[in-house]
């Protein structure tokens, strides 16, 4: 699948952000060996329960079965490049550490490997004393 198609995905999906204290809506689409898994920004009154649309993605994915993560796009109401915090980048590397992020400006489109964007990332290689 083309990087336009999956961002097209991600637009759909901000369209059910729930983000009443920001106002940032974000939408994420996720390729997982062959199916689209969608996903949105779900704000919560307690800041630390809210969720980002990738993990939302990422999560819907992992609790179907399938870990054969392998392109992410990510969009926002920005209109501008919405990065991954570091928390979802975490997660990516968990699941995903050889996938690709997609973002856009609506203009041009950026990849980046998951390594890339979480250098040194924590891995389950790091507990192998456990």
């Amino acid at each position: 699948m083309g990087n336009k198609e999956l961002i097209d995905f991600a637009y759909r999906a901000m369209e059910n952000a729930y983000a009443p204290y920001s106002n940032f809506k974000v939408g994420a689409a996720l390729l997982a060996d062959g199916r689209i898994y969608t996903g949105c920004n779900i704000e919560n009154a307690s800041y630390g329960a809210t969720i980002c649309a990738e993990r939302c993605a990422i999560l819907k994915a992992v609790s179907e079965g399938n870990k054969k993560l392998e392109k992410i796009a990510i969009v926002s109401s920005s209109g501008d490049y919405t990065m991954p915090c570091g928390i979802c980048r975490q997660v990516m590397n968990e699941f995903m550490s050889d996938g690709i992020v997609v973002v856009t400006n609506n203009k041009e489109i950026k990849e980046y490997r998951v390594r890339e964007l979480l250098p040194a990332g924590f891995s389950q290689a790091d507990m192998k004393g456990q």
